[in-house]
């Protein structure tokens, strides 16, 4: 072989090595940005593409995936003049490469300071109160104002969050203060509620009682009182069953005198102080008095 071939085999595979470095294989979510002789030509998406060699380049790479950018706390002034430091997250995708790649320089520094200031501009107009109470509402408006002004870089703000608020160190203890007071007043609300409970309890507790013993004792009384009244019912039966006997067995007078002097000597165990006594009774215990004196003598 001669020095025309080896030429012409290093040129082949000069050419080969030179195609093959120019193979591009685009991953998922990402883009390539390509220029040819310094102006922007196309923007390549996932797949295999070819770029010429030594007339196109790759200006950029891209990432399509959203994105985290964590900017250091911001010294900003509320509307009653207190400094605080806020840290903000931004939640950002990169919708357009041509644009975000040559829309403007350093699109994170843009983003931090564009940042800053509208979130000093929202806080300006926001006691700390509010500014403490009110994160949804600021983290909305940042999120509209920066989706909006960075819409010519092709980068969509998707979120934004507040992640610190650090009050000064005297109004964090006066807000400590302020937070074990009102725990103070809640412990004692809830004590004050939990006593007239009790108390409430207690009395109606008494009152239930009292009722119970005011029914036991009408009850005890109902029960005496119809024990007396079955007594007496018992007693005036068995008087009328005797009465009734003695009416059936044809009394004398003298018998009927006889009991009736029995009667009246009953009485007079009792604590009666006077006793008045028939003169036929009389009679009857004259008669009994000097039977018994005869008997005596004897």
């Amino acid at each position: 072989m001669g020095i025309g071939s080896y030429l012409l085999i290093a040129l082949i595979v000069l050419l080969i090595l030179v195609i093959v470095r120019n193979i591009r294989i685009v991953q998922q979510a990402r883009a390539y940005v390509i220029e040819r002789l310094g102006a922007y030509k196309t923007t390549w998406n996932t797949g295999i593409h070819l770029k010429v060699p030594f007339i196109e380049r790759v200006a950029k790479v891209v990432s399509l995936k959203e994105q985290v950018a964590d900017f250091p706390p911001q010294p900003v002034i509320t509307k009653d003049n207190v400094t605080m430091q806020i840290d903000t997250v931004v939640y950002f995708q990169i919708t357009d490469p041509k644009l975000y790649t040559y829309g403007i320089e350093q699109p994170m520094v843009a983003i931090e300071n564009l940042a800053a200031t509208t979130l000093r501009n929202i806080i300006g107009d926001l006691e700390l109160d509010q500014c403490l109470t009110s994160r949804d509402i600021i983290n909305t408006k940042m999120r509209a104002i920066l989706d909006e002004a960075t819409d010519p870089w092709g980068i969509k703000v998707n979120r934004v969050e507040l992640k610190n608020i650090l009050p000064p160190r005297e109004i964090q203890n006066a807000m400590e203060k302020q937070m074990k007071a009102e725990r103070e007043r809640r412990e004692a609300i809830l004590r004050a509620e939990g006593e007239k409970r009790a108390a409430i309890l207690e009395a109606e507790g008494e009152k239930e009682s009292a009722i119970l013993r005011a029914d036991a004792k009408k009850q005890q009384q109902i029960l005496e009182a119809e024990g007396e009244a079955e007594a007496i019912l018992k007693v005036q039966t068995a008087t009328a069953e005797g009465i009734r006997r003695i009416n059936e067995a044809s009394p004398t007078e003298a018998v009927i005198k006889i009991k009736a002097l029995e009667a009246f000597t009953a009485a007079s165990n009792g604590q009666a102080t006077k006793i008045i006594i028939p003169s036929e009774i009389a009679g009857i215990a004259g008669l009994a008095q000097g039977v018994i004196e005869a008997v005596k003598d004897k």
